[in-house]
């Protein structure tokens, strides 16, 4: 009879104490640790007579190969995080919100790119509600099917079987169980083991195996952090509820490039593809007429796509004591640096006053060549003198208030000569050689070498610098 064993695992780091405690050692989180009883295996390493290994099979480093078989999704923007497609034996893994989507992506996913069969396998949800969403898809004919099940050794199986779908579903992991151990479903013993079985019998058939995964209040996928390494591919579905726009952004791939992303739109349909997302983020900017101030569109980079996205920026006079700094779609820390620069560089006095930056659309930039658009929004802000008419910004800022280079500058420019702008405010290593009205790519470039090079280009219309009397410190 096997004998049973009892150990202590957190649920958020998945250490492994002796005895139950209030804190966990290894992240310091409390009240996360739970007792679980796994039954031991009768033999394995350690137990018995120590068997003798095979000899191990090795092959050179050089030698002709080739890349990896792909299956189109029939989704280009799917395809496009992957890398060119699915690759069979892989498994993908994709996390996001509670709501955002990725079971209407997934579904979509498996409807389109099943060539015999594919089985969309719920632990969450009914038959009939996966066939509403499927009829309100209009993939209701696909060769798709389905199944609630959250046994790992039931689906295992009917992925052995003679006949087994080429492509499998999983939604959710976390509800997933092998009955091996005693331990509850979602908790890290358990989300380990069930995705190295799913993941063992899916390279075994040379099945596409896409899981679903839940996050934390942080925005991780729950669960062990060791899941993330035993997949192939780790996607997250990203997008505020109260925009129409999704992105999905590739984070680790081994088959393929990371940081790519794919823009979706949800609409009554379900999730629709959006090739241009330049042109879909810019379209509520105000086409002639008088310009807002506050707002400078940046020419970013997200993997080999060139993205333009408007970021929106609002300085006003400080409520209380200390002053608020809200920030949406960008890295908050380095908001405070860009501040800290512009005072202490330029001489602005940003100090008292209330931040708020925004990037319009609901997008995420993480680049450091935001650094420039970010400060041109903000002095615009402060000033209230609109940036420059159809001009595209980026660089990225110093602490000594230099700009630095950035990468794909030509990709940048082409996008956004692509999209009617005019003008390119660049960092001066990066321009080209002339004048800075000489045109590139159908750009007029104004290159920065210093920060405070930026100030002098929002000026009143009688031509006196729009830095308002009192808002320069001491220089």
């Amino acid at each position: 009879m096997a004998k049973t064993v009892t150990r202590y695992v957190c649920q958020s780091c998945g250490t492994v104490h002796r005895r139950w405690t209030g804190k966990c050692d290894g992240c310091g989180a409390w009240n996360s640790i739970v007792e679980e009883v796994e039954a031991a295996a009768p033999g394995g390493i350690g137990a018995g007579p120590r068997a003798k290994g095979r000899e191990l099979d090795l092959a050179s480093l050089s030698g002709a190969s080739s890349g990896p078989p792909r299956r189109t999704s029939g989704i280009a923007e799917f395809d496009r995080v992957l890398g060119g497609g699915l690759v069979p034996g892989s498994a993908v893994l994709i996390g996001g919100d509670p709501g955002i989507g990725k079971s209407t992506l997934l579904l979509a996913v498996a409807a389109r790119a099943a060539t015999e069969c594919a089985v969309y396998v719920s632990g969450e949800e009914a038959i009939d509600q996966i066939r509403m969403r499927a009829a309100r898809l209009g993939v209701a004919d696909a060769p798709v099917e389905l199944a609630t099940a959250t046994s790992v050794r039931d689906i295992a199986a009917s992925m052995d079987a003679a006949g087994g779908p080429d492509l499998v579903v999983i939604d959710s992991i976390q509800t997933m169980y092998v009955d091996t151990l005693e331990a509850a479903p979602g908790t890290v013993s358990q989300v380990r083991a069930s995705a190295q079985e799913l993941i063992r019998a899916a390279k075994k058939r040379g099945t596409v195996l896409l899981l679903v995964g839940h996050v934390t209040k942080e925005g991780a996928i729950a669960g062990p952090r060791v899941l993330e390494h035993m997949v192939d591919t780790v996607l997250y579905f990203e997008g505020e509820r109260s925009h129409q726009f999704r992105i999905l952004r590739g984070v680790k791939n081994r088959f393929g490039p990371t940081d790519e992303i794919g823009v979706f739109e949800m609409t009554g349909r379900g999730l629709t593809e959006v090739p241009n997302p330049s042109a879909l983020f810019l379209g509520d900017r105000e086409e002639g007429g008088a310009r807002a101030s506050g707002a400078a569109v940046l020419a970013s980079m997200e993997g080999s796509r060139p993205l333009l996205v408007e970021i929106q920026a609002l300085v006003a006079p400080a409520t209380f004591a200390a002053p608020r700094r809200a920030v949406i779609g960008w890295d908050a820390a380095r908001l405070h640096m860009v501040l800290a620069v512009l005072e202490a560089r330029c001489g602005l006095a940003l100090a008292g006053r209330d931040v708020y930056l925004n990037v319009a659309g609901g997008m995420r930039v993480a680049e450091p060549a935001a650094d420039l658009a970010v400060a041109a929004a903000l002095v615009s802000s402060l000033t209230d003198c609109p940036v420059p008419d159809r001009a595209v910004v980026f660089g990225e800022i110093g602490l000594s208030g230099e700009i630095r280079a950035v990468s794909q500058m030509d990709n940048r420019l082409k996008e956004a000569a692509k999209l009617g702008f005019e003008r390119a405010i660049v960092p001066k290593r990066q321009a080209r050689a002339g004048k800075d009205s000489d045109p590139h790519n159908g750009l007029r470039q104004k290159s920065i070498g210093h920060l405070a090079e930026l100030l002098p280009l929002f000026e009143t219309p009688a031509g006196q610098s729009g830095i308002r009397a009192g808002s320069r410190g001491r220089g």
